[in-house]
């Protein structure tokens, strides 16, 4: 006996997505693979600019979800090349002070760290429907 399936709601909202997840803390980035995939996503995970630009240059994505402040850096140039290839994307940070993200992308949805799972991949659908 296997539960009724609603037909309301897809079991796997973001199937076939490929999302693009920066974020330098280990436990955080385990936590949005592990809600992405369970929402059917397949998640390409970076923790640094540098292996975001690349991973940007040699595989497509879908969205992403990027941390503002990465170690010493911000994630601002991965912003730009998402902006600049039309990939929409959110900021997922801790950071209190999110005035400069809001000057740059005003219409860039914004999720303070932790937010619940559902929070997470309701808003990652939202992208994607954009």
């Amino acid at each position: 006996m296997g539960r009724a399936v609603s037909d309301e709601r897809p079991a796997a909202p973001l199937s076939s997505a490929r999302i693009l997840l920066v974020e330098d803390s280990f436990f955080i980035l385990m936590e949005l693979e592990s809600a992405l995939l369970d929402a059917g996503a397949e998640a390409v995970c970076c923790r640094t600019v540098g292996e975001a630009l690349s991973t940007l240059e040699a595989q497509p994505v879908s969205a992403a979800v990027l941390d503002v402040q990465l170690d010493r850096e911000t994630s601002e140039s991965v912003a730009d090349r998402l902006a600049r290839q039309g990939i929409p994307f959110l900021f997922y940070t801790g950071e209190i002070e999110a005035a400069p993200i809001h000057d740059e992308w005003p219409k860039c949805k914004v999720l303070s760290k932790p937010a619940p799972r559902e929070t997470i991949i309701a808003a990652v659908v939202d992208l994607l429907e954009g």
